[in-house]
């Protein structure tokens, strides 16, 4: 046993080293040398939300609703916020042990899974490359690239749930790969499902959509290629796949309910189908002659690797090609017919856009196939002459063809030389990335046909796993795409800014602010400050009808009781005081207040029915309905509407938690409690203790009736989708602990009688 496992330690710590060496700059404790990931999604996103997550679970709360960003909503149910996702509720444990949430924290987060990912995946190349001869090196070469290709250290560590929903595809595969081995063996299936689960927690369902789809394919390949039954298939498939939904049905089953209520739903085609255009393929061999990122760059040896394991006809290396060849053409989108096709075929793609996400893939199947083109290299002594005569012959074809290839790198070099020199500006970001790729093939050149030729020698096969480390390394570490060369510290502040904490200073809240300047992306989550503005890619759609679309800006401020605004503006279309000034990243801005914000709840006194939510909001068009007068309802409220009664009364917000709300009133007329709350299934009212039904105000907001006098209104957020979808969840992580905990002593006991029979 110690001697089977100490090659496979040496290249577990190989695979650590290089992962210590590529985030060096991540980790460094000295200051000077840090850098950190850059400003935008992913601190405006996923730092942000990560901090109210924080800030919430420490609190021993769960946060079901957020009612900071987009004039409030679902937490639980915002994908990307992955609020049950067990790594990210260990980060959140973790940076309370080192004295709270931090942006570093997170950037921590994200170097964890790519180690996580490369050791999947070496892992799942040593079950597929079991019997190869150089299996070890096919399993570093294929976790190489799933660690450190363009897709994986691109744009995904900014955009966050898009690395960590794609980490868990090679354990998922793993299982499946024994499932179908010789015998059907459902047991490994259950860790598919919990890989695939912890896939759809992570929070990118795009992500996690391609690997479903990956897994079903690569499911029905294997109990093909074993000749199990169809029904072995169906079997198979349900257990994963229920495994999988039962784990993440907590977050998935409010999502869902989401989604359909989000601007999302009313994507068109056109919105849907962006994908790569076609030049993009060139990043295969040069990144960043194209595009910022990219994403299909898997190095040149990556690439030779992957063409070698189809010459030499290794086992699967079909399926994988297919699955690459397939992908590729989905990532062009609306570029390529298989998109369209696709479109109206494959059940879930009408609710994804960005096409160009299928370039994940497309990494992934060229890392396998590249893996395998490795593990098939010849070696000393395994092989009879006439195989070894084949493998002479083959290195002969193979240095004409890599001979071809150099030559069309050289002369692509050469004419980008000479365009170079012509227009230096024009071509100095293009030369570099053609130059080093010629270099790669020299180096492949002089390293794969002389191994072919001569397999006694394996230093030199693994010098290719060095020169793709190279390659890899010297594209995308410390990307200036990716990356700042400054401390983590001093991308984002963990406390207000100032202009901020002068809001956090009001002592009545609460109120709302527009943060569309000065507070912007989802900062609002992690300051505690209620916008009406947020980055979120779901976005309620009643909300956004009023806070986003054309409508007066006046009116979102009105009905959201918006009290600040910060802006570029030193006038507001309403009256208003400046009461700060400061910067944002986009230049100078005002802090105003309203001079007469609407309060967060009131009662009106007379209402207009209008069931239709759109025409609603279209009615707030018209500058004679004035909505602190008049409630426009979903419904009727069944109390009388009294043009007699005064313009509307106060009602007192008593306390407000992001789940709960209690407001109490006192009103000599019967009227409509309004509120600056949205409207959202899963909101329940009672008054003076007694359930009553919520109706919608405006189109997106709030509302409950009340008879005269005094009473006191409660509103709590329990939706019965996150019930269910606890339930579902905590049983199936239960049965799956059983069944693990289960395997785990069946096997210590099948040891130990082995152990005593010996």
């Amino acid at each position: 046993m110690k001697q089977r496992l100490s090659p496979d330690l040496a290249a577990v710590a190989l695979l650590i080293g290089l992962w210590l060496l590529f985030f060096w700059r991540l980790f460094t404790p000295i200051t000077a040398d840090q850098a950190s990931l850059k400003q935008g999604d992913f601190s405006g996103q996923f730092v942000a939300f990560a901090g109210y997550q924080a800030a919430r679970w420490s609190a021993g709360e769960i946060p079901l609703w957020n009612p900071y960003n987009n004039g409030g909503l679902p937490f639980i149910a915002d994908t990307q916020a992955a609020v049950f996702y067990p790594p990210r509720l260990v980060t959140i444990a973790l940076s309370n042990l080192a004295g709270g949430w931090s942006y570093h924290a997170l950037e921590l987060e994200m170097t964890a899974h790519v180690l996580a990912y490369t050791l999947f995946m070496y892992s799942f190349m040593r079950v597929v490359t079991r019997g190869y001869a150089h299996s070890m090196l096919g399993s570093v070469i294929g976790a190489l690239i799933v660690g450190y290709s363009g897709f994986t250290t691109g744009y995904a560590p900014l955009q966050l749930a898009i690395l960590e929903a794609a980490i868990w595809l090679p354990l998922a595969m793993t299982g499946v790969w024994w499932a179908a081995g010789g015998r059907f063996r459902p047991l490994p299936l259950v860790v598919t499902g919990a890989a695939l689960g912890l896939s759809w927690m992570a929070g990118h369902p795009q992500t996690s959509f391609f690997i479903t789809w990956l897994l079903i394919a690569l499911w029905a390949w294997r109990v093909y290629v074993q000749r199990h039954s169809w029904i072995v298939f169906i079997v198979g498939g349900a257990l994963f796949g229920g495994l999988a939904f039962g784990l993440a049905a907590v977050q998935l089953i409010p999502g869902l309910e989401y989604l359909t209520l989000t601007t999302r739903t009313g994507f068109s085609y056109d919105a849907k189908a962006n994908g790569f255009p076609i030049q993009d393929v060139v990043q295969f061999a040069f990144p960043g002659v194209v595009s910022l990122y990219s994403p299909l760059h898997i190095g040149v040896v990556g690439v030779i690797l992957a063409l070698f394991a189809m010459m030499r006809r290794v086992q699967s290396a079909w399926f994988w090609a297919g699955v690459a060849l397939f992908a590729l053409l989905w990532s062009f989108g609306g570029n390529s017919p298989l998109y369209p096709l696709l479109y109206n075929v494959l059940p879930g793609l009408r609710f994804f856009r960005g096409q160009e996400r299928a370039a994940f893939l497309v990494m992934s199947s060229l890392a396998v196939l590249a893996g395998l083109g490795a593990a098939a290299l010849p070696v000393a002594g395994r092989e009879a002459s006439a195989d070894q005569a084949r493998d002479y012959a083959a290195a002969l074809r193979l240095r004409v063809w890599l001979n071809r290839t150099l030559i069309g790198f050289l002369a692509v070099t050469l004419l980008m030389f000479i365009a170079w020199i012509g227009s230096p500006g024009a071509y100095s970001a293009a030369i570099s990335p053609v130059v080093f790729a010629a270099l790669i093939v020299g180096g492949v050149y002089l390293l794969l046909p002389n191994l072919i030729a001569q397999p006694q020698r394996p230093l030199i096969a693994w010098s290719l796993a060095g020169l793709l480390a190279l390659e890899l390394f010297t594209a995308h570490m410390d990307s200036p795409a990716t990356y700042d060369p400054v401390p983590p510290e001093t991308q984002l502040s963990m406390t207000a800014p100032p202009l901020v904490a002068q809001v956090l200073g009001d002592p009545d809240p609460p109120f709302r602010v527009d943060g569309e300047r000065g507070l912007m992306a989802n900062y609002g989550s992690l300051y505690g400050v209620q916008d009406i503005r947020g980055i979120s890619p779901l976005f309620l759609e009643r909300a956004w009808l009023i806070v986003e679309t054309d409508l007066r800006q006046q009116r979102a401020w009105e009905l959201f009781a918006v009290r600040y605004v910060f802006t570029d503006w030193d006038e507001l279309p309403v009256p208003s005081t400046i009461v700060g000034t400061g910067q944002d990243a986009l230049g100078s801005i005002n802090l105003h207040r309203l001079t007469d914000p609407r309060p967060f709840a009131a009662v009106l006194h007379r209402y207009y029915v209008e069931p239709n939510d759109s025409a609603a909001v279209n009615l707030l068009r018209d500058p004679g309905i004035d909505p602190r007068r008049l409630a426009i309802l979903n419904a009727d409220p069944g109390v009388s509407s009294n043009d007699a009664a005064p313009l509307y009364t106060t009602a007192q917000v008593v306390s407000f938690a992001p789940e709960r709300i209690e407001i109490r009133t006192d009103s000599a007329f019967d009227g409509v409690l309004t509120t600056a709350l949205v409207d959202y299934p899963g909101w329940h009212a009672s008054v003076d203790g007694e359930p009553t039904p919520m109706l919608r105000a405006y189109g997106a907001l709030s509302a409950v009736a009340l008879p005269a006098g005094a009473h006191t209104v409660t509103l709590i957020y329990d939706p019965l989708t996150y019930r269910v979808g606890a339930v579902i969840s905590g049983v199936t992580w239960l049965a799956v602990v059983i069944v693990m905990i289960g395997t785990g002593i069946a096997y210590a006991a099948g040891k130990r009688a082995s152990t005593v029979g010996g």
